[in-house]
């Protein structure tokens, strides 16, 4: 009942704020933007003028599953940093506000309280990227060549865990510090960190969760699951309940002391 209880209040709040319209309506947009410029590049460069008379705009077709990982890049950048600013105030705002000490002074379960919290915003945050992620899979689709649902399909749903990590990983730092700008500040820097170390010793580390969105592609074009992709599964499953039990017991410490 406690969780269920305070889930229902993120909801509740989640929707007073507007944060179930205007957030999924930014992944529709990121989703949109690229398959549409790439499919209109040669007309928007032929209204934009400048070139000589006579000259012939051709521009070679990229394969759909390319075109669909555009997008992909969006929600990398412009996605997360949503994600990650909407979730600064989650428990970081509360506790600097007071209001958490109003709901943990009551004997409410610290598990509780982190995990629904998570719940709330990683439903948001998945909801908004499978919109996002199904807006371009149509426009890509329809526009270029089909790429088949059911390789979207596991696509999605390896790439919909990484953000539940990233909404893992934010609470966190909620709890770690009472500053809605540092922890969202903090969360930035490790994610960064992470793909940097991901990318540089992609060769040892083969596991990290950051690698996730590089084996989309292969998924996409051949629908088949790279083992690295299962190892990738399984680390991140494992960081996230790390993550949201040192978040209770850090929560905990601090309200304590």
């Amino acid at each position: 009942m406690q969780w269920l209880t305070i889930f229902n209040k993120e909801m509740l709040e989640l929707s007073r704020n507007f944060k179930w319209i205007w957030v999924p309506l930014v992944f529709i947009l990121l989703g949109l933007m690229d398959p549409l410029t790439t499919y209109y590049m040669p007309q928007i460069l032929d209204a934009a003028g400048g070139l000589p008379e006579g000259t012939v705009i051709e521009i070679p077709t990229p394969p759909a599953s390319e075109v669909f990982m555009l997008s992909i890049g969006q929600f990398n950048m412009i996605g997360i940093a949503v994600i990650v600013l909407i979730s600064m105030n989650t428990i970081a705002g509360e506790r600097k506000s007071g209001v958490a000490e109003l709901i943990l002074v009551k004997p409410v379960n610290y598990s509780a309280y982190i995990t629904a919290k998570w719940a709330g915003y990683s439903l948001l945050a998945a909801a908004s990227v499978l919109i996002g992620m199904l807006s371009s899979w149509y426009y890509v689709s329809l526009l270029f060549s089909e790429i088949p649902f059911i390789h979207f399909l596991m696509a999605a749903a390896f790439y919909i865990l990484w953000y539940l990590f990233i909404m893992a990983l934010a609470l966190f730092m909620n709890a770690l510090v009472k500053e809605p700008g540092a922890a969202a500040f903090l969360t930035l820097f490790l994610l960064i960190l992470l793909g940097m170390i991901g990318g540089i010793f992609d060769h040892i580390v083969k596991w990290t969760p950051s690698l996730a969105p590089g084996h989309l592609l292969n998924i996409l074009q051949t629908g088949e699951i790279p083992v690295e992709m299962w190892g990738i599964f399984i680390t991140t499953a494992v960081l996230i309940i790390i993550l949201l039990t040192a978040a209770s017991y850090l929560l905990k410490y601090k309200e304590m002391a």
